[in-house]
């Protein structure tokens, strides 16, 4: 847990009243420094005292630049601005209801994602069991939409050095990630993420950090442990989302199945690590990923034993994801979702908060290049024929104006 306090100003930290100011200036708003006044400030909403940071600094002590992200802090702030009402048992008034998810939300029954051994499509054309593998494939993407993958071609142990060599790129304390995230990689500015910037109040709060990495920059990172990790894991990510994609086009009986291959190079296709940090606070506040669907073609993931993955079931309902850190996870995109005219389903999907557990993954995105015209392989369409850059400049206007995707609803007939 961050907090506020008393370690002296030193070279990779600077002051408080400083370094708040970046922060927030990077971070979800844009507010005036946070000194005592605005701590003060805080306390006379009435909210409780947990979200509240300590008020015991000065203008030449440090924040604890240990690890974490300033995530308490932003909280903070969103409940400042939004002056919400809690009562003694941390629960809002109905008219600020929309600021929290409700507690008895969070608790989903575990479910195990349709399972596949994907070595089965290195099987001959038409071997019976080629032929089922194909089969549970296409049934997992119309009736789930996610599925699990094993026998997939990563060695556990290239996926227990990538899991080491993220942890400690993220131990780095904050503000040398923040500040250098891309120097940590010898990758660009904008490399390192963390919570949501666009985050209006605390439904919208993510509470976890990552390193975005195109798929042509991996050669740049100097870390030749994690490198040669995440390009094996990259490797076969597009290898396996080719052969997937491939089989999903097939079953549709769609012409000219190249289509993925020409449009989905190097160029479009990006890696993102991801970390959760423990959220002993707000656990039943946050999330650690909102709810949201992919706005690709196809995504997969690799996961710890941990767990917090959830999927939203066509009931509304939410289901947890029983963690299987031998096998990837698979799940289709919204682009996939418009490509086959609805046959293939996105499905809404978030990461919960853990109280005590810290949580990995990588996330391989299968993605187009901009210019690429996303059109239905079935007619009559339900879907106008849009371009991926058309698509993803509407989900960041819908984003910035309402705090939400509204996704490929936009592009009904």
């Amino acid at each position: 847990m961050v907090k506020l306090c008393s370690a002296p100003w030193n070279s990779r930290c600077p002051p408080t009243r400083i370094y708040v100011y970046d922060m927030i200036r990077y971070g979800p708003c844009t507010r005036t420094l946070m000194d005592l006044g605005t701590i003060s400030a805080l306390k006379g909403l009435h909210i409780p005292s947990k979200f509240i940071p300590t008020s015991t600094m000065t203008t030449t002590e440090a924040y604890d630049p240990c690890f974490e992200p300033p995530f308490e802090l932003i909280i903070s702030t969103l409940l400042q601005n939004h002056s919400p009402e809690i009562d003694n048992n941390h629960k809002l008034s109905p008219t600020n209801q929309t600021l929290m998810y409700e507690k008895q939300d969070y608790n989903c029954k575990f479910t195990v994602l349709p399972l596949v051994d994907i070595s089965h499509l290195g099987l001959e054309e038409g071997h019976p069991m080629r032929e089922e593998c194909e089969r549970e494939i296409a049934w997992a993407a119309k009736d789930w939409g996610f599925f699990q993958i094993v026998n997939h071609g990563i060695p556990r142990q290239v996926l227990e050095q990538m899991k080491g060599e993220q942890e400690k790129v993220f131990r780095q304390p904050f503000c040398v990630k923040r500040a250098g995230g891309g120097k940590l990689l010898n990758l660009g500015e904008e490399c390192y993420r963390w919570g949501n910037p666009t985050a209006t109040c605390l439904r919208q709060m993510s509470w976890s950090e990552a390193f975005h990495i195109p798929i042509n920059d991996i050669s740049r990172i100097e870390d030749e442990s994690l490198r040669s990790a995440i390009e094996i894991f990259a490797a076969v990510a597009t290898n396996l989302a080719e052969k997937i994609v491939e089989v999903l086009a097939a079953n549709l009986r769609a012409e000219g199945t190249d289509y993925f291959r020409v449009n989905c190079t190097r160029d479009s296709c990006y890696l993102r690590m991801n970390r959760y940090p423990p959220c002993p606070n707000f656990s039943s506040e946050v999330f650690g990923l909102m709810p949201h669907t992919d706005s690709d073609f196809l995504a997969i993931v690799c996961q710890d034993s941990v767990g917090g993955l959830q999927l939203m079931k066509d009931d509304g309902t939410w289901a947890s994801v029983s963690p299987n850190p031998n096998a990837l996870v698979i799940n289709v995109g919204d682009l996939l979702q418009a490509w086959s005219n609805g046959v293939y389903k996105s499905v809404k999907h978030r990461v919960m908060a853990s109280a005590k557990e810290e949580r990995h993954s990588m996330a391989f995105f299968y993605c187009p290049k901009s210019n690429t015209v996303i059109k239905s392989c079935i007619n009559p369409s339900i879907y106008r024929n849009f371009s991926f850059l058309e698509y993803r400049l509407q989900v960041q206007k819908d984003v910035k104006a309402t705090g939400d995707k509204v996704g490929l609803s936009r592009f009904l007939l």
